[in-house]
């Protein structure tokens, strides 16, 4: 079979310099992020996706953004693929052990981790015809601004994201990077002027927690984000939830190893699937869509079995059926995406899964990435899975389309 060219609906920007400098109005750019090249020691990774990073004169060379006086995020080789990992540009010698946790500046990135045009060049070379980009300094659903203390600043600063991510990053990019755009967490108000604004130009995906009280946000239940959950009902915009968009990460013990957070990490997008079937909002929003960005796949047919098994076998007293007329699993199918790099399990497992609700996504420029032999990537997942021509087709690139809204076949 011909392999359709893939829509990853889960790869990171990591934004230019030159972003806020350019697209903030005049009177923020000095207090607003900027680019500092310094040295720095070991790093330390704490949960919730917190970096202890401190300075070292004898330290590596990374690049800093700044706000608010404060370092917020230095980069690093194992988020953003340093130029030693293709040495002389020669992808087929791409070495994922280069992708470290030490720091890194821009000129030793790869320039498609930064730069519009060389990201379009690496995908159009990994198969890839569509790219869903999450931010990488605002954090996964814009937890910088959020915890900001200038607010009037920060909203600037959200707002200049968006309109970078539209005008700049994706319209010149021939449709290979699709926008997804952020909202100003702490005021309801602003979350909808912004995704109206933005959807009024076609953007149709937004970044939210997916457990927002982590983030001590109200929760979905509370009334608060109807507003907003009613914009994108409206709009057709869909509410793309990364692992990690809530600061913190599932683990066993405070002092587990690395691996055991990198094993659990789909624990976060199970409790909020249980959230919203249980919300109500799914059928208070009928047209209002999800979608659980490198949470795998796996875990959902035993997550829709058991709520549904909860929800009738529990009722006499959860009372579940008073809001939830219909088995949970009924308000997933086609409405709530799970979005995943690796995942035999699911896909052995697909009529359960939904094959209307899964999209496949490339994660570049991350060490979870197929890139550069996606096509090749897709190629075995298809065979070892044996998916007929429709279904590949649903899973590379037709429900990321639907899901988006995208015109394009």
């Amino acid at each position: 079979m011909d392999i359709p060219k893939i829509i990853s609906v889960d790869d990171h920007v990591v934004e230019p310099r030159h972003v806020w400098q350019t697209w903030l109005p005049e009177r923020f750019k000095e207090r607003g992020p900027r680019v500092e090249e310094r040295r720095w020691g070991d790093f330390r990774l704490f949960p919730g996706a917190k970096y202890m990073n401190p300075e070292d004169p004898n330290g590596d060379w990374g690049s800093a953004w700044i706000y608010e006086d404060k370092v917020i995020y230095v980069h690093k080789k194992f988020v953003a693929i340093p130029k030693e990992a293709t040495p002389n540009d020669d992808v087929s010698k791409f070495d994922r052990y280069k992708m470290v946790m030490t720091a890194v500046t821009y000129d030793e990135m790869r320039d498609g981790c930064y730069d519009r045009d060389a990201r379009v060049r690496d995908f159009q070379l990994n198969w890839v015809d569509g790219s869903l980009p999450f931010p990488t300094f605002p954090r996964f659903c814009g937890q910088t601004f959020y915890e900001a203390e200038d607010k009037e600043l920060a909203l600037a600063c959200v707002r200049a994201y968006n309109d970078w991510m539209v005008e700049e990053w994706c319209a010149p990019s021939g449709g290979m990077n699709i926008p997804l755009c952020l909202m100003p967490l702490w005021d309801v108000d602003l979350c909808v002027e912004e995704i109206t604004r933005n959807a009024e130009r076609g953007v149709r995906a937004f970044c939210f927690s997916e457990l927002p009280t982590r983030l001590d946000l109200p929760s979905i239940h509370t009334g608060h984000w109807d507003q907003m959950f009613a914009a994108c009902n409206d709009t057709g915009v869909t509410l793309c939830m990364h692992i990690g968009s809530s600061s913190s990460d599932p683990s066993a013990s405070p002092d587990s190893p690395g691996g055991v957070g990198g094993t659990l990490a789909f624990n976060n997008s199970m409790a909020s699937l249980a959230d919203y079937l249980f919300s109500g909002k799914l059928i208070e929003f009928p047209r209002l869509k999800l979608a659980y960005s490198e949470g795998q796949i796996g875990w959902i047919p035993y997550a829709l079995e058991r709520a549904d098994t909860v929800w009738d076998q529990h009722d006499a007293w959860q009372h579940s059926k008073a809001k939830i007329p219909e088995p949970p699993s009924t308000y997933y199918y086609g409405r709530i995406f799970g979005c995943f790099t690796a995942d035999r399990v699911g896909l052995a497992n697909l009529d359960k899964v939904g094959i209307d609700n899964i999209c496949f996504e490339t994660d570049y420029p991350h060490t979870d990435t197929t890139w550069p032999n996606s096509k090749e990537y897709v190629e075995k997942m298809i065979a070892d899975s044996g998916l007929d021509d429709e279904t590949a087709h649903k899973v590379l690139r037709g429900n990321a389309i639907k899901m988006l809204e995208l015109d394009r076949i």
